[in-house]
């Protein structure tokens, strides 16, 4: 079941059909063809892939007043390793290409650098010279979006920039550029969009911006109460992890200072530091004896 940055991704995509002429163009450097308009056509890909086989978007790029293919782009969103999709993705690119008789590139979108590399591996279809290079959208190629009028201007690049980079320091810039462009976004879109800019960001700048609110924001669409909800689960798992290990840190050092062995500083920093639960109850079971406990000192400051 695609996860709910998945679809997040897709629907990025859908909602902008120019987005992805614009990544390739402006993130990626390809020279993308003049065109008037951008559709996003059918992603039904049956007549040759199996039913549940389908690309997450194909947008055409048309041009003239009779609207002729330009190019067509299959943008794929993989968010993990798939062995199946170097051998669906020439088949959504010949697919395409042949239904709307025009050049057609495939376009990876990815939010993980690794995952990034594995998409960006050439496919080789076996035929002499046939090699498909998909052209691969990740973190590191999508834009920083500090600039409120460029959030105006184009509000998914925004929120893409966000997912992309609301972990950094940047994040709050990010935040507060989309923040600006919020207003004008129909109220749906508003509502999706700010969640999943908000759920994107670090734990600072989230404060910062909810902060600007004037009154307390709660996440309105179902999309990102699913993705905050896990986050905040992890925040609670890794909090409870952080727990254990300061208190059995400490453990360690109440034990020694208690047998009225003084505790380097060194020695300090380096219980405190641990993260390792054996480790630690190593060094409780060692400080709990005079003897092991001098030990524990000369081993543990080395």
């Amino acid at each position: 079941m695609p996860s709910v940055t998945h679809e997040a991704l897709v629907e990025l995509f859908k909602n902008r059909p120019t987005l992805a002429a614009e990544m390739l163009h402006d993130a990626l450097g390809q020279p993308i063809p003049a065109f008037t308009e951008a559709r996003v056509e059918s992603s039904d890909l049956a007549e040759i892939v199996p039913s549940d086989r389908r690309a997450d978007v194909i947008v055409v790029l048309l041009v003239g007043e009779q609207q002729r293919p330009a190019m067509a782009i299959v943008v794929e969103v993989q968010l993990g390793v798939d062995p199946d999709k170097p051998y669906v993705w020439p088949v959504y690119v010949s697919q395409t290409r042949a239904r709307h008789r025009c050049p057609t590139w495939l376009l990876a979108v990815t939010v993980d650098a690794e995952i990034a590399r594995w998409c960006a591996r050439p496919i080789e279809m076996g035929h002499p010279g046939l090699t498909l290079t998909p052209l691969v959208l990740g973190p590191a190629g999508v834009p920083v979006v500090t600039d409120a009028e460029q959030a105006r201007a184009a509000p998914e690049v925004v929120v893409l920039s966000a997912m992309a980079h609301g972990q950094e320091e940047v994040g709050e810039a990010i935040g507060v550029a989309f923040l600006g462009a919020a207003a004008g976004l129909d109220e749906e879109r508003r509502a999706v969009y700010w969640d999943l800019v908000l759920s994107s960001l670090n734990a600072a700048a989230r404060r910062t911006l909810e902060a600007m609110m004037k009154s307390g924001y709660e996440f309105q669409s179902e999309f990102a109460r699913s993705y905050v909800a896990k986050g905040v689960e992890k925040g609670r798992k890794e909090g409870r992890e952080q727990g254990i290990l300061e208190a059995k840190a400490h453990d360690v050092l109440a034990f020694l200072e208690a047998r009225g062995l003084e505790v380097p500083a060194e020695v300090r920093e380096r219980v405190l530091a641990s993260t390792d639960v054996a480790e630690l109850d190593r060094w409780i079971r060692g400080a709990a004896s005079v003897g092991d406990a001098r030990e524990l000192l000369a081993t543990t400051g080395s």
